[in-house]
């Protein structure tokens, strides 16, 4: 841990600008970006114009965005392990011919069934391509610039949703919803296929070099034990954090769902409503910016309870201050703290646990979470179809982003390293 800690000038200056993890790290920068865009932001563009063609309720279309979670979700411990045993290569370009198929077909759906059907298998093309099995790659790939190879991920992905909500909402009102989706996919399986199966590899060590493009040496290999996910399990650190992060992922998840008729329920102009939800991933890449170079300073569980409160902040200044002052204070603040999770549970996960069981490690983690981001959209669909708005949903939002924090911090007072001696 004092490494990350005390390299950071380095982070500045990093290793061989030829070492070929660099090139997987802006490869999934480019992949992420598309596969956020088109299999996470675009649902809430499409929920009404859903719903006024089919005569489908918010609940019933909050269903489908759940199970399609609740799948990820549950796949993620296999799909980590996968990971950790073969790589991610085959895996993510499978994933993402999947999900282009998916999403071809969800421009045909006429049933309920059928769309829940299709929502599993977006689950399943997304447990195999986004953040979780791209950080478990850059896991392996690096160690002292672990912080800015995902940093260049995060900030380009981070733009998922400032680049595809307009385009999605472009191309729904000048093509139609069903041939929007026909489009999606197309850009889906041209700008992730190719680029997964051809970029992607294991590890370094197939190249004959370690992590960072260093050499191989006795005191590299003496540097790669890490806990296994059995450890990391009876450690109370793993349970806070996954308290932490299942509500973190609840009140992210459930606004991400419904971001764009929640705005417009409050009175804003489904363009403007359209153009600050686009801006939330603006302000992540600003939370991400500033989260990184702070995490190599100051504490992780301190920062990163800091920044998860921001989520909190962000739902208030939309309850409670009037106008433009409420949505633009929350797109900021929402934004700011959104960013900075998707890097915080990267970061304590690979500086509390190591990489050589990362992504199994992490499959647990999102195991647990997987449940509130399933009830996230549902619950938040049903409370809005009980209630007749989004107000006592944000409430709920708002207290929970306060829990997450709590956990965060409650989760520091345990040294690992004690835990694992044990």
């Amino acid at each position: 841990m004092s490494m990350s800690r005390n390299s950071s000038p380095h982070v500045l200056h990093p290793g061989p600008t030829s070492f070929y993890g660099w090139r997987i790290a802006w490869t999934l920068a480019l992949t992420q970006t598309i596969g956020y865009g088109v299999l996470y932001y675009a649902f809430s563009v499409f929920i009404k114009p859903m719903e006024a063609e089919l005569g489908w309720n918010r609940t019933e279309t909050s269903l489908g965005f759940s199970l399609a979670l609740l799948v990820a979700g549950v796949l993620a411990i296999p799909v980590g392990r996968w990971v950790d045993r073969h790589g991610a290569r085959g895996l993510m370009t499978f994933g993402s011919l999947l999900g282009s198929l998916v999403v071809l077909a969800w421009g045909f759906v006429e049933h309920r069934g059928v769309f829940w059907l299709l929502c599993g298998g977006l689950g399943v093309a997304s447990s195999m391509v986004q953040y979780p099995v791209a950080f478990t790659v850059l896991a392996v790939w690096f160690k002292r610039y672990r912080s800015k190879a995902m940093l260049i991920v995060t900030l380009a992905a981070g733009l998922a949703s400032t680049i595809f909500i307009p385009l999605c909402t472009g191309l729904m009102y000048s093509l139609g919803w069903r041939e929007a989706l026909r489009v999606l996919a197309l850009i889906l399986a041209v700008g992730t296929i190719p680029a997964h199966f051809l970029v992607i590899r294991r590890c370094p060590q197939d190249l004959g070099l370690a992590p960072d493009g260093e050499a191989i040496t006795a005191q590299t290999e003496g540097e790669s034990s890490s806990l296994t996910h059995r450890q990391a399990l009876s450690t109370p650190t793993f349970w806070w954090l996954a308290l932490a992060f299942s509500l973190s992922s609840l009140v992210a998840l459930a606004v991400a769902a419904h971001m764009v008729p929640l705005l417009t329920e409050r009175g804003y102009p489904t363009g403007l409503a359209a153009a600050a939800a686009g801006s939330v991933g603006l302000w992540q890449l600003v939370g991400r910016i500033v989260y990184t170079p702070l995490s190599e300073r100051l504490s992780l569980f301190a920062l990163s309870a800091g920044f998860s409160a921001l989520h909190g902040a962000g739902i208030l200044c939309l309850l409670g201050l009037p106008g433009a002052l409420g949505l633009w204070g929350f797109a900021a603040l929402f934004g700011l703290g959104n960013g900075s999770m998707s890097l915080a549970k990267a970061a304590l996960v690979a500086e509390m646990y190591g990489s050589a069981h990362y992504g199994s490690i992490n499959g647990n983690l999102t195991l647990f979470t997987a449940f509130t981001s399933m009830l996230a959209p549902l619950g938040a669909g049903l409370l809005h179809d009980y209630a007749g708005g989004y107000a006592p949903a944000l409430w709920i939002l708002a207290a929970a982003s306060l829990g997450s924090a709590l956990a965060i911090h409650r989760a520091g007072r345990h040294p690992i390293a004690a835990e694992a001696t044990a």
